[in-house]
């Protein structure tokens, strides 16, 4: 589960040109725009990221000017989004420790501490063809695609010799992250279940996007004459949802994870790739998620990641894509992801 606000160190704290009242500060890899003064580098502080549901009542500051805070969930607030203060880039929230003041006796860099304050993640309804007739929620056998953004992946930039936490030897490669819906279709022991990022759905619900796109690509059967225990987890794009940013006539599903239930594994992309093959003998009709790099990343840095994020869509060449998704080539559970800024500060959030 993504940790929305934890406790973190300032590496580095720099000014913004023509600024007097603000400045930046760095947190491991993600840059935000603070009062001048307010903090300074070493100091042990909150962070919340981009997508956290602030209440009100941490930072009745980020009520909007006509001073009517939002509501999500019950709680009134305001969302943190991707946004520019003179012409700095800043992403997420720092606050000071003094919020946990009776709440926590003692703490460790890294410590999720979103519950205590009541932070939780933003999440956008699902539109109308994709809501509804749910059979449960999502089977715990199954595994849920959320990798980790690489700004989160650096330790304080402000150090020389910094080390990616999951190591970037060996060979990489990026598939791009589309701007769609999360849809898995697991097979158990006989027992199919199609679902959405947090829900199974139930299988007559025929007028539901994601039992329409499994049926049309023939999913269900082919996990079933297949008879793995496996989840084939993709992102279901096209109209009615996200703003059908690829300009698709109807949906279309693109696969990019198969899961191993038994080994408790994603599959290396080699042993993904022969699964896909064996489904597609058996009569499953989908497409894969595009390739963009296949490479070594032993010499990148956040900025390089953030760089190569950018650019357009594979899909639809008007389209700014969302970002990269990297996987290790020979361990499919080695994975992160590289949001592009560019598609956040374009209306992409």
């Amino acid at each position: 589960m993504r940790k929305m606000a934890t406790i973190r160190t300032i590496g580095k704290i720099f000014p913004i040109e023509g600024a007097d009242a603000i400045e930046a500060a760095r947190v491991d890899g993600w840059t935000v725009v603070v009062k001048k003064g307010q903090f300074s580098e070493g100091d042990s502080v909150i962070y919340a990221e981009i997508d956290s549901w602030i209440p009100t009542e941490i930072a009745p500051y980020l009520t909007r000017h006509d001073g009517r805070p939002k509501e999500y969930l019950g709680v009134k607030g305001e969302r943190l989004r991707t946004i520019r203060l003179r012409g700095q880039l800043s992403q997420g929230l720092i606050l000071p420790l003094s919020l946990l003041d009776g709440k926590l006796a003692s703490f460790d860099d890294g410590d999720d501490v979103s519950e205590l304050l009541g932070i939780v993640k933003w999440e956008a309804p699902d539109p109308a063809i994709l809501g509804g007739a749910p059979r449960g929620n999502f089977p715990g056998w199954m595994r849920k695609t959320d990798q980790e953004r690489i700004q989160n992946c650096f330790r304080d930039l402000s150090r020389e010799d910094e080390n990616f936490n999951c190591e970037l030897d060996g060979r990489w490669y990026g598939e791009e992250k589309l701007d769609g819906s999360s849809m898995s279709v697991g097979y158990l022991n006989g027992e199919i279940h199609v679902c959405s990022r947090n829900l199974s759905i139930r299988l007559d619900a025929e007028d539901n996007a994601f039992i329409r796109a499994a049926k049309a690509t023939n999913i269900i059967m082919a996990l079933e004459r297949y008879g793995r225990n496996i989840a084939v987890s993709g992102e279901l794009v096209g109209e009615g949802i996200q703003g059908n940013r690829y300009k698709l006539r109807g949906q279309k599903w693109f696969v990019f994870d198969v899961y191993d239930v038994e080994a408790n594994r994603y599959l290396s992309y080699v042993d993904r790739l022969r699964v896909i093959v064996d489904l597609t003998k058996l009569g499953a009709d989908f497409e894969e998620t595009p390739m963009l790099y296949q490479t070594s990343l032993s010499q990148w840095d956040v900025e390089k990641f953030l760089a190569n994020a950018e650019g357009k869509s594979a899909l639809c060449a008007e389209a700014e894509r969302e970002g990269v998704v990297w996987k290790r080539s020979n361990d499919g559970d080695k994975s992160f992801k590289a949001i592009s800024n560019k598609f956040l500060t374009s209306g992409g959030e």
